[in-house]
């Protein structure tokens, strides 16, 4: 961000000629202006180009308050966040004002006397973009006094009389004025507590207990839901929902492209000050990973009415990254390349993450390992269709084992397995320009893997251990 813009009072804000704008007007502009320059809106935003965030544009265009409806971990926080990149870098707010109180337009009490009795030399801070946005999970215990506002008893302590308006402690909702404000899983929020807001989204304003107060808010209020809360769980009430000028639903990657970039980019596989540098997850383990948490989304056993969300694919590659730095560091490899030995550790991991069927109670993890090999199988047909690995599979003609496992170094692999006749063919097929160890037994235990799913070799496996041919 660029530094603050200088203007300290009412009167100097003013000789800047700078000009009051709402926070919807503010988002409009810019979004206008990203969109002509072809700029993204919503950076970090994968999946969704063609889909939810048109829906979400023509919502903002419009100045319509939004409900974004959707299975869990679709990103729909996190869309939510990019919005208040749309808003001014800067805004002028009256300095010590609980309620970012434009200087033009005053609206609590307290600035309204301050304005009155400074006039131009009413004192101006400036409020930068991260500070106008709001956000709160709704729980069953949150309370009208969080959201809106509750008499303050210290400052009824304090001298002032119980009917001054300045007795009020400012919920979360009107501190966010001139700003946006998101409401995470609505339909969890009380239906009683859910009325308090039908001011706020259609007069604009808020009302707290008996107090003859007004506040015309400034704000654009975004909530999120989920499908299975919308209709059993909880609900948003219809007089709530009516009032939100527009309701998008988001859904999962429709590309398996999308799934892979998004766990590219999410996925935290470095650690500051590791012995053993970032691990290394080629491309063709982040597609397995994609496809797998893609066949376990669709699969009958699991509960579809709860989704799968992309954080299973994301903790699902941060495991296999985890298992090749633990090899390195017992074995002392220099640098962590993961490989399919890695996978396997997947299965336990991510069981917490998906909901079965009832009927398949107890095989969770006999479903999850079918899954993984069958997503292994379709990115080896996928990857390597066509590929002449009869230079591979001769070495295993005469009757020959290859062992391997999570603990075994890739000079090791790459010494049992001898010199490979069109591993050069290998690599390059599976984008791998350089031909470090890690990489190259990256590459060979797939194919090995590969073959044997397609029924062309055997293999014998125990946990940490596996022997390919023979």
């Amino acid at each position: 961000m660029t530094s603050a813009p200088t203007s300290t009072t009412l009167g100097e804000l003013r000789d800047s000629g700078h000009e009051h704008k709402s926070v919807k007007a503010e988002i409009r502009d810019s979004l206008l202006q990203r969109l002509a320059a072809g700029e993204p809106a919503f950076p970090g935003i994968l999946g969704f180009d063609d889909t939810v965030l048109p829906e979400v544009e023509r919502a903002l265009l419009a100045g319509h308050d939004l409900v974004l409806l959707g299975e869990r971990g679709q990103g729909k926080t996190r869309l939510i966040r990019t919005i208040s990149g749309l808003l001014d870098e800067w805004t002028p707010v009256v300095a010590g004002c609980e309620i970012n109180d434009h200087p033009y337009a005053p609206v609590c009490v307290r600035c309204q006397r301050l304005v009155e009795a400074e006039g131009d030399a009413t004192p101006v801070g400036w409020l930068g973009r991260e500070g106008r946005y709001g956000e709160k999970l709704a729980t069953p215990d949150t309370s009208v006094g969080d959201l809106i506002g509750d008499v303050d008893p210290i400052k009824v302590a304090e001298g002032r009389t119980l009917g001054d308006p300045e007795t009020v402690h400012y919920g979360l909702v009107p501190r966010t004025n001139r700003g946006v404000f998101s409401i995470n899983e609505l339909p969890d929020l009380a239906e009683r507590i859910q009325v308090a807001l039908l001011n706020v989204l259609e007069e604009r304003d808020i009302q707290v207990r008996g107090y003859r107060l007004r506040l015309p808010l400034d704000l654009l209020l975004v909530a999120s839901a989920n499908p299975e809360d919308y209709t059993n769980r909880g609900r948003i009430i219809t007089p709530l929902k009516d009032r939100f000028g527009a309701e998008v639903r988001t859904h999962y990657p429709l590309r398996l492209e999308d799934e892979v970039d998004l766990i590219r980019q999410e996925a935290v596989v470095t650690w500051p000050g590791s012995a053993h540098g970032a691990p290394v997850l080629p491309d063709h383990l982040l597609e397995i990973v994609a496809r797998f948490t893609r066949l376990v989304r669709d699969s009958a056993q699991v509960d579809q009415r709860s989704g799968v969300s992309a954080r299973f694919a994301v903790a699902a590659a941060e495991t296999v990254a985890a298992s090749a730095v633990r090899r390195a560091a017992v074995t002392g490899e220099q640098v962590a390349v993961a490989r399919v030995c890695d996978l396997p550790a997947v299965v336990p991991a991510s069981r917490g993450k998906v909901e079965f069927e009832a009927a398949e109670e107890g095989r969770e993890l006999e479903v999850l390992a079918h899954l993984l090999r069958k997503a292994t199988a379709d990115t080896f047909r996928a990857r390597l269709a066509g590929v002449d690995l009869s230079g591979l599979q001769s070495r295993f003609d005469e009757g020959a084992t290859v062992e391997t496992g999570d603990l075994v170094p890739a000079a090791d692999l790459l010494q049992r397995l001898g010199t490979v006749a069109g591993l050069g063919q290998l690599l390059t097929r599976l984008g791998i320009e350089e031909e470090s160890p890690g990489l190259a037994a990256s590459a060979l235990e797939f194919a090995l893997e590969g073959l044997h799913l397609n029924r062309r070799l055997a293999k014998d496996a125990v946990p940490g251990r596996t022997v390919y041919g023979g």
